[in-house]
């Protein structure tokens, strides 16, 4: 059954580089909660690799991987297993160089690629967010107050790109490579490019929900 085998996937590792720390272990419970999640967000992927049913090879892709350890962490979370989550965590930035703390709400569908290097802070982020590698969605102190973006529905941030503190992003919005904007508003339809105060706010043509998710909406 793929619950135990993604438990003995997991729970190996965690051994691995935090046996001394407790003896805290994984349910089958808290991998089900997360099998669960995992596979409702890449059913609705319609790129390859993601047009299949779950079976253990998803679990030595990294991207995919990268995405099943948020859920984990984040479901457990919210069980009252902070210490399980930590390690979870922390297990994700060993092997991929990611940090998404298990206390950030992502959406029920997001697609990572290459993420090597990506920070998410308290933002809100919308449905259907897609984020390349090395990309920041972080905060900014404004009167003694960390202020965080807010991304819309359809959000792709490309290789090196960063959204900074009061940002009220719109949907079906391309961030690219490099762009960096901060204390920003970005409406609906458009594409970034440059840093902030020089960069550019763009119409576009693309379809982030129908090209990365195969949903025929109108924009």
């Amino acid at each position: 059954m793929l619950t135990s085998k993604v438990l003995l996937l997991v729970q190996g590792q965690i051994d691995v580089f935090f046996s001394r720390l407790d003896s805290l272990k994984l349910e089958s419970s808290d991998v089900k909660r997360a099998l669960d999640a995992f596979w409702r967000c890449n059913k609705q992927i319609c790129l390859k690799y993601y047009e299949t049913q779950l079976s253990i090879e998803d679990f030595y892709h990294t991207d995919k991987y990268a995405t099943f350890l948020y859920f984990l962490s984040h479901s457990l979370y919210k069980a009252d297993k902070a210490k399980l989550a930590t390690k979870v965590y922390y297990l994700n930035k060993i092997l991929h160089g990611i940090d998404i703390y298990y206390e950030i709400c992502l959406p029920e569908v997001f697609y990572l690629t290459h993420p090597v290097g990506s920070v998410f802070g308290r933002a809100g982020y919308g449905n259907y967010l897609c984020v390349y590698q090395n990309c920041t969605i972080g905060g900014d102190t404004r009167d003694g107050e960390i202020c965080y973006p807010t991304l819309g529905e359809g959000v792709v941030l490309c290789a090196s790109s960063k959204v900074i503190g009061t940002c009220q992003v719109g949907d079906n919005v391309i961030f690219g490579a490099n762009a960096f904007i901060i204390n920003t508003d970005v409406p609906s339809n458009s594409i970034v490019v440059g840093s902030y105060p020089h960069h550019r706010i763009l119409p576009s043509n693309h379809n982030v929900l129908k090209e990365f998710f195969g949903i025929d909406k109108d924009l």
